[in-house]
């Protein structure tokens, strides 16, 4: 619990905040330490390591002493005895004892796992800098760290950050580093840039225009004496470090970090490796992703077939989509233009079905979303991602969409699987049908929308329609609970939008009204809906996604210190449901439910409606 730190702006796991001293400082950021101590330069102090001074400087005399020289809001790094990461719990818990060190103001704790956890407005992550290149060990020390404080606190992993690695230690949760590294690399004659290192008796020109840079050569530079090529070198990159800040602070307000991660992370292997490791780390990273965003999703890599928004809509759509009661599936390729049913190639399905429509239920095949059922094709992030087409699919991709088509056939039984594909999707469906021992008719001549597949796909499905009997034109209301549930999760789709319910206004507008009072809208531009308080009056006994705070009526936003309890499956863009003691509402989570719970600052939910109970 903190009162001097507090998350402004969040992109996963990556904040925008600030530490509130005496000077704020905005982070993530970057501190010299020399600058540790003189509270004009930095507002920050340390009280010491027990190494130097012995053990008479954990005492809350020596630190009471200390905090009267500096005012409550400078943060003091409170005693510390530092270990490497790899030293043994048990021997830095018996080195250290069990102190019980106490002072007012913002302080700062160096943390390992050894050690007691001390409430702190700042946590270092001991000897992060001794895990380079050791992608498991330094992810399990920081995801250990992080697992262990409050959510609204900062972390500081010191004697790391390059340009190369930056973005990474960033969108993985860090918020305070030093240029230690910069400096060292300095006079090792090594030039750095966001690209990874150079030796600089190995560079031809120097590639930077910083002033450092513009005021010698290369030559220049050889020729200089150790220590004076060491200052220009060091303020080289201290410079490329602080562009490279920048850069990550811009990435997050715009919501791209993850997509220039993904092409960072090739500087060096260890930080490929970092990044799978946290993606296959399925709960780490996912909990602060948003479930929408504004901005387009971007899939150029292998690495994005893992990423957070990818495999929790592939999750939701096996565990929480109901499909309508139709047993005739239909497979489609999917398009470049998003949503599908807006494309040339899914226009042409849609009238060549015509009639016949009804009695199939479409599903699409796709990289990097696996498949996606036609009434979630504008669900985030169904209508919202782009990939670099060439007709190839490689052998992961190919192994992700059939494991997605295998599961979901598994769990949902079709008379008759048609598939209208071609290339890379008909492999898929070939796998697919093989490891499942099924039939599936194809009906794609040459390319999917020439006459001939065209006349083939129609006649295949008229001939199976004749053999059903006529469906109930529901699909309106299938749509609406298709989104219902996968947006509040099984169940609720018939609260919200029961068979008397009235669908109202053209798609991708539909609104949903139940005795003649609106219960829900259909939001085109994030493809989930948007409640009522009516609606939401209705949902909360289902019991998903509510927040439940005290007996004040909130206005605009409600805060974290007035929650009471949050559901944990809540994410940070998630419609949630707000129950009070004397008002009900419905407002857009800012913060996930854990984080709802633990924080004891920032916006958590910024409100629509509220009702008065």
């Amino acid at each position: 619990m903190t009162k001097h730190f507090e998350v402004e702006q969040r992109d996963g796991k990556a904040r925008l905040g600030k530490l509130i001293l005496s000077r704020n400082l905005k982070t993530p950021c970057i501190i010299n330490i020399e600058d540790i101590g003189d509270t004009e330069k930095l507002p920050i102090i340390d009280a010491g390591s027990v190494w130097k001074q012995g053990k008479h400087i954990f005492e809350n005399q020596y630190l009471n002493q200390l905090r009267q020289k500096v005012s409550e809001n400078n943060l003091i790094i409170l005693p510390h005895q530092n270990y490497p990461y790899n030293v043994p719990d048990k021997a830095v818990s018996n080195a250290t004892g069990n102190y019980d060190i106490e002072t007012s103001g913002a302080t700062g704790s160096v943390f390992h796992p050894g050690k007691k956890v001390k409430n702190s407005d700042l946590y270092i992550m001991e000897g992060g800098g001794g895990l380079e290149n050791n992608a498991r060990q330094f992810f399990n020390a920081l995801k250990g760290l992080k697992e262990e404080i409050p959510h609204d606190t900062a972390v500081y992993v010191p004697n790391i950050a390059l340009p190369e690695n930056l973005a990474m230690l960033i969108y993985l949760g860090a918020d305070v580093f030093d240029y230690t590294r910069a400096t060292i690399s300095a006079y090792n004659d090594i030039y750095l840039t966001s690209s990874g290192k150079f030796y600089l008796y190995n560079i031809t020109e120097l590639p930077c225009r910083c002033d450092a840079c513009t005021s010698v050569t290369v030559d220049d530079l050889k020729l200089m004496d150790a220590e004076n090529r060491g200052i220009i070198l060091e303020e080289h990159n201290k410079n490329m470090l602080d562009s490279e800040l920048s850069l990550v602070r811009e990435k997050i307000r715009k919501g791209y970090l993850r997509e220039y991660v993904e092409g960072q992370c090739r500087t060096q292997p260890w930080l490929t490796a970092l990044l799978r490791i946290a993606d296959f780390d399925q709960c780490y990273l996912e909990e602060q992703f948003p479930t929408t965003r504004t901005v387009q999703l971007t899939a150029n890599t292998s690495e994005s077939l893992n990423r957070p928004e990818i495999t929790r809509f592939a999750e939701r759509v096996q565990n929480r989509y109901t499909p309508p009661k139709k047993d005739i599936l239909l497979l489609l390729p999917c398009s470049a233009r998003k949503p599908y049913s807006t494309s040339n190639s899914h226009q042409k399905f849609i009238d060549t079905l015509g009639q016949y429509r009804k009695y199939v239920h479409e599903l699409v095949l796709t990289s990097p979303l696996g498949i996606v059922p036609r009434e979630l094709e504008l669900t985030y992030p169904a209508a919202h991602y782009d990939i670099a087409v060439t007709g190839h699919w490689d052998a992961d991709e190919v192994e992700w969409v059939t494991d997605c088509l295998v599961n979901y056939l598994s769990k949902n039984k079709y008379s008759c699987v048609v598939a209208h594909v071609e290339g890379a999707y008909q492999k898929v469906c070939d796998l697919a049908a093989r490891k499942l021992g099924i039939d599936i008719v194809y009906t794609c001549e040459s390319d999917v929308t020439s006459k001939e597949s065209l006349e083939v796909l129609k006649d295949t499905i008229k001939n199976l329609a004749y053999e059903r009997t006529q469906p109930k034109p529901m699909s309106k209301h299938n749509l609406m609970r298709a989104i219902a549930d996968y947006q509040f999760g099984k169940g609720a789709g018939n609260i919200l939008v029961p068979d008397d319910a009235v669908i109202k206004a053209p798609y991708p507008k539909h609104q949903v009204y139940l005795n003649k009072e609106q219960i829900a809208t259909l939001v085109p531009h994030h493809g989930t809906l948007s409640l009522t308080a009516r609606g939401a009056e209705l949902l909360i006994p289902h019991d998903n996604y509510v927040v439940k705070i005290g007996s004040f009526v909130p206005k605009g936003s409600i805060l974290a210190p007035g929650i009471q309890e949050a559901d944990v499956s809540i994410r940070p863009g998630d419609e949630v449901l707000i129950s009070g003691e004397n008002a009900i509402g419905v407002g857009r989570a800012l913060m996930s439910g854990r984080e709802m719970e633990k924080s004891t600052r920032g916006i958590a939910i910024t409100l629509r409606h509220v009702k008065k109970t």
